[in-house]
């Protein structure tokens, strides 16, 4: 049975580290090391893990000195890990108990290729969990194709744990990027796929994310949490195009970028422009934000610019 390591980086996730390493610990392929990275976290983080790591020989406990940043703590678990196949896991989602052993199966005879699984959202109650298909639920084997087609989405899901994946992979791309926080996952995991021979996707394997945490790393608006998620998606472009430059390529890779520059705008114009620019470089995009009918009403007439800096207004008076 091949030995599957999982990677928990975890900051300030007292509240919800334990039913995260219970999901993991009681997957149904046993044989698991299960790497928690404490990144410094002022909280109880530890003291909980410190529980688990006495309940189950296969729960290692890792304390890092100073906080280093998610990709930092990742990196640092990939340095302890011994397994065949490497699954990422954040602190605070959940899986279901035959996940690392479907996907497990799914590679058996595809040893260059990365296991996929289904996943849905819930705030507060895990059995809320609905999960919707999206784009690249199904088998692949053509990675290329497979990421052009989440990439048209313009929201494509690369959290960590959907994925499971063979270790020699992540030998020959490398870790992540330290110097990203917000979306860090978008550059290493187009960077993995791309490596990758294609996708196995495992619908019986299934991650519950949890969405709505106050602080959580995905809900940052601030200046640090732009400059991040310019350079991965500026990275993610890059390692797009150097594979391929065409015109179904320039075309998501600009659409991308407006769906970032829309997920930020009006703020930070001077991290911003040199996106927009960009944009034009590639082609253009005809992405418009998403909003209510009056809103898409000012969108037509007046432009995504001015509906955004209005809807910026509107919501900085009412707070």
């Amino acid at each position: 049975m091949p030995l599957v390591s999982i990677i928990i980086p975890a900051f300030r996730a007292e509240r919800v580290i334990d039913a995260a390493l219970q999901s993991v610990r009681t997957q149904t392929h046993a044989d698991l090391e299960i790497i928690v990275v404490d990144d410094a976290s002022p909280d109880a983080t530890a003291d909980h893990v410190a529980h688990h790591v006495a309940a189950d020989h296969r729960v290692r406990l890792v304390r890092l000195p100073r906080n280093s940043g998610q990709s930092a703590a990742v990196n640092r678990g990939l340095g302890e890990a011994r397994g065949d196949y490497i699954k990422f896991f954040d602190a605070d989602d959940l899986l279901s108990p035959e996940a690392v052993a479907v996907q497990v199966a799914a590679l058996a005879a595809k040893p260059r290729h990365l296991a996929y699984a289904a996943w849905g959202r819930f705030y507060t109650d895990p059995s809320e969990t609905r999960f919707t298909p999206h784009p690249g639920w199904h088998d692949s084997d053509n990675a290329l194709d497979w990421l052009i087609e989440t990439w048209r989405d313009t929201e494509p899901m690369y959290q960590c744990a959907l994925f499971l994946i063979p270790r020699a992979l992540i030998t020959e791309v490398g870790g992540w990027d330290e110097r990203l926080g917000l979306i860090n996952d978008f550059e290493f995991f187009t960077r993995l796929v791309l490596a990758s021979d294609g996708i196995r996707f495992t619908p019986e394997a299934k991650l519950c994310y949890r969405s709505g945490l106050d602080g959580s790393l995905s809900g940052l608006k601030s200046r640090q949490g732009c400059e991040s998620a310019s350079l991965s998606v500026q990275l993610g472009i890059h390692h797009l195009l150097a594979r391929e430059r065409s015109p179904r390529t320039l075309r998501v890779a600009a659409d991308i970028l407006q769906s970032h520059v829309l997920a930020f705008y009006p703020g930070f114009p001077d991290l911003l422009a040199p996106c927009l620019d960009q944009i034009n470089r590639l082609g253009g995009s005809s992405l418009q934000p998403k909003g209510g009918r009056l809103f898409q009403l000012i969108t037509a007439l007046c432009g995504w610019r001015t509906a955004l800096r209005l809807r910026r207004a509107v919501s900085a008076r009412r707070s």
